[in-house]
């Protein structure tokens, strides 16, 4: 039964669409040549960040090779765009896209007006091809986590879909946000989007320098972990923490380790968001110096789960506050309001400050949750459970 639910949980996890589809043993899809930005700097710890916010041009037709390999070009700027995953949608949202968009998946339903888009979620888990197509979309965004068989079974119905590849560290969420941008014609808005950013990276970056970095863990659920060479361990890292899953050497992003691992790895943090909060009751974490000592860090799974700016701009606000409070109280943490980048022209763009962007910005004690926060694992895990149960009750 263990393994069962292990698989439910490595299943869960990657349809809900934040973690690459080789935490469920899946093989990634090789990486296509997207638009890279330049003028990438790094931090004291490795971690790469923008120091500019230059717009790219945003000219149509628009070729891109895609994470299938594929050359997709998009003839004129799309007025109907379907997102197959939370983190294309908010990135939709956060460059100025979202009137644009007409399908999102269930977990997407925490942006605000959300819910007036078309729901092309399947019953259970993953997207319905049946549903995507009716949604009549100029253009398709299927993140990593889609299948490429989704994507194939799209494209022989008539669609222009673009598979992007995963994302692993914030500079890779900076080249997401230009692609998507240059797709869909908002360029400016995805640079102002990466400055805001980078931005925030930078002044977490800055505040924890001198600080002792933090062991910390992030659980998800039924043994899974968040690994090194991910965009989380990257957040936890430019916050001011070591990602004590990288002392050992465990393949993927999101391996499964068992009780004992967890105990000798020690963690002084642990990160937790709504879904995973039991975890401290129980062993093995119980045992853990993070939970004997009180010493854990609850943050939306939002901001925590999705590989796009919102998210990485509050993951890393609250980390910041919830692994050193001192030194996030003297961080220089950017609104979006007060961003500007240079345009083509030449001229400075001030960022536009909307409902959708103001929500969230808050400390690590104030960031509670949404009712709809299945953009995270919180919906995967209901869903794994009534699943589970369900299994239980057929073999009983």
């Amino acid at each position: 039964m263990r393994r069962l639910t292990a698989i439910l949980v490595a299943t869960a996890v990657v349809l809900a669409g934040v973690v690459p589809a080789a935490a469920a043993g899946a093989t990634a899809p090789t990486a296509g040549d997207g638009s890279a930005p330049a003028d990438a700097d790094a931090s004291a710890d490795g971690v790469q960040y923008r120091t500019d916010g230059d717009v790219p041009s945003c000219e149509f037709p628009f070729t891109a090779t895609d994470a299938t390999g594929t050359e997709v070009t998009v003839e004129e700027r799309p007025e109907r765009v379907t997102t197959l995953n939370p983190s294309a949608a908010q990135t939709m949202w956060e460059i100025g896209g979202e009137e644009q968009v007409v399908g999102v998946s269930q977990f997407a339903l925490y942006l605000d007006g959300a819910e007036t888009r078309e729901n092309v979620s399947a019953s259970g888990f993953g997207v319905s091809v049946e549903r995507v197509v009716g949604t009549e979309p100029d253009l398709v965004l299927a993140p990593n986590s889609i299948p490429v068989e989704t994507v194939e079974a799209l494209r022989g119905s008539g669609l222009t879909v673009f598979h992007v590849t995963e994302q692993t560290n914030v500079t890779t969420v900076r080249e997401k946000t230009t692609l998507i941008g240059q797709l869909t014609g908002n360029c400016e808005g995805a640079a102002e989007a990466n400055a805001w950013m980078d931005a925030n990276v930078e002044a977490a970056a800055e505040a924890t320098a001198d600080e002792e970095p933090v062991r910390a863990l992030y659980p998800l659920g039924g043994g899974y972990v968040v690994n090194t060479g991910t965009f989380i361990s990257t957040m936890l890292e430019v916050s001011g923490a070591t990602n004590v899953v990288g002392e050992r050497e465990f393949d993927g992003g999101y391996p499964q380790v068992n009780d004992e691992v967890i105990v000798e790895l020690a963690p002084e943090y642990l990160v937790l968001t709504d879904s995973s909060a039991h975890t401290v009751e129980g062993e093995p974490y119980a045992s853990t110096p993070a939970v004997e000592n009180g010493n854990t860090v609850t943050v939306d799974a939002n901001w925590m789960n999705q590989p796009a700016p919102r998210s990485v701009v509050y993951g890393v606000r609250n980390l910041t506050e919830g692994f050193h409070p001192d030194a996030a109280a003297n961080a220089e943490f950017v609104a979006r309001g007060d961003v500007t980048v240079e345009s083509g022209d030449g001229t400075e763009t001030a960022s536009p400050t909307s409902d959708s962007t103001s929500e969230g910005e808050t400390t690590a004690d104030e960031s509670e949750p949404t009712e709809t926060s299945a953009a995270g694992f919180g919906a995967a895990v209901a869903a794994l459970a009534v699943l589970t149960s369900a299994l239980l009750a057929r073999r009983s």
